[in-house]
């Protein structure tokens, strides 16, 4: 049980974790320039289709497991301390699979469709709203959560996915939900 309970803690503490790095370190303009995370967030932005390398991210959790685990540990006693970590940095990991599957997929299922319009929302829309990428609830905590409807997304930033594979246009059974912006107008 207490392997349980402090693995969740792990997975609510990313959770907030994910909002507060995105938000501050990724968006406010003191912070995004000063940080590695805030250059590479805003490339990611400007580019849609990047992501930091793999090798990258697998670095900063193994730092985060270590920087996490042995004060959880000191604290906590090796199976909650470890439990702690393993749950934050394993709810990370998702979060990296997620986000990258949010670019590169179609939506799945009621989640999946809800969290491609809540993040190209944040993308292309407005990027003071929607901070989180797996789960809405710290933009509502912290007010920052916008109900969309219909995404508006530029032509030069739309993901594969919008386009049908064989012919290369933008696929109509996507409308009304997802509109692309080319030169003259929306497709």
């Amino acid at each position: 049980m207490t392997f349980a309970i402090a693995f969740l803690a792990g997975i609510a503490s990313w959770s907030l974790l994910e909002y507060v790095i995105h938000r501050w370190l990724g968006h406010e303009r003191r912070f995004v320039r000063r940080t590695m995370f805030g250059r590479e967030h805003t490339r990611h932005h400007s580019q849609g289709d990047y992501f930091a390398s793999a090798w990258f991210k697998l670095v900063a959790a193994v730092v985060v497991l270590v920087l996490v685990g042995v004060p959880a540990i000191a604290l906590a006693g090796v199976e909650a301390g470890s439990a702690y970590a393993l749950g934050l940095v394993g709810f990370y990991t998702y979060y990296e699979w997620f986000h990258l599957s949010l670019h590169v997929r179609e939506g799945v299922g009621t989640h999946g469709r809800w969290a491609r319009r809540h993040h190209f929302h944040h993308h292309f829309g407005d990027p003071r709203r929607n901070f989180g990428v797996t789960s809405p609830i710290w933009d509502h905590v912290f007010g920052t959560y916008a109900a969309v409807t219909q995404v508006f997304v530029p032509e030069k930033l739309a993901m594969r996915w919008l386009r049908d594979p064989s012919s290369g246009a933008f696929r109509a059974e996507l409308a009304p939900t997802w509109v692309v912006r080319t030169r003259g107008g929306a497709s």
